[in-house]
């Protein structure tokens, strides 16, 4: 049987019997109880009732969290000439072309968000089976295939995250740190929570959303209120 530390028991202890909480409870359980040294992430799972193996059953999409991620986000851009100019001064981490798309061949993977304008398409398409994988993959539903490079790339920055269903319809993402405000924290669960709802595919039937979870980065999860997590 496994052991484990103070610190985990303590957190195990504390979020013994509790489940289905509100989410002003959960977000103040997790804040009480994140004990690690570093500033942890609230993160959240949403368990759906979609097979997004089945195209009209795929979720994804993007939201700007109202209070940011509290995370610092590197932006990749495929771009040239004047739009390569505009990523840079944009704030963009990396900004190329075929330079780029061979550095990404090579395993160099130094970024979080890519982005790319409609003529480097070519070239990012040869990436596919390495940036699809890691939800790297530019895409126009979600706005990362633009010829407004300023606006996606301040957008990225500023706390915009993007979602997608994994294999067995659940959508995970961070939604703040441990240090946000217990408010700010509450105002992004529910802003994600509202466009994952509002991202319902056509061919989802019967219950759509069947779990909300929330936990921190070291902690223990707890289950949320589905009625308090959408605000109705």
């Amino acid at each position: 049987m496994a052991k484990f530390g103070k610190r985990t028991r303590a957190a195990r202890e504390a979020f013994a019997g509790k489940d289905n909480l509100s989410v002003e409870e959960a977000v103040a359980l997790i804040k009480g109880n994140a004990k690690s040294k570093f500033d942890e992430t609230v993160e959240i799972a949403l368990n759906l009732g979609v097979d997004p193996r089945h195209a009209d059953q795929m979720v994804r999409g993007v939201v700007s969290l109202p209070n940011g991620t509290g995370k610092t986000v590197r932006v990749a851009v495929f771009a040239r000439g004047a739009k390569a100019d505009e990523a840079q001064k944009a704030g963009a981490d990396i900004v190329g072309a075929e330079d780029l798309m061979e550095t990404i061949q090579s395993g160099k993977i130094e970024f979080d968000r890519c982005i790319a304008t409609p003529d480097m398409m070519p070239i990012v398409g040869r990436l596919g089976k390495i940036l699809g994988p890691r939800n790297l993959m530019p895409n126009p539903k979600v706005g990362t295939v633009t010829m407004d490079v300023k606006a996606a790339v301040e957008a990225a920055k500023g706390g915009e995250v993007q979602f997608k269903a994994e294999k067995a319809g659940v959508v995970h993402a961070g939604v703040g740190k441990v240090s946000f405000d217990e408010a700010k924290l509450v105002e992004n669960v529910r802003a994600f929570v509202d466009a994952v709802q509002k991202a319902r595919p056509t061919g989802a039937k019967g219950a759509y959303m069947k779990k909300v979870s929330l936990s921190s980065t070291m902690g223990p999860g707890v289950s949320v209120d589905i009625t308090s997590a959408t605000g109705n």
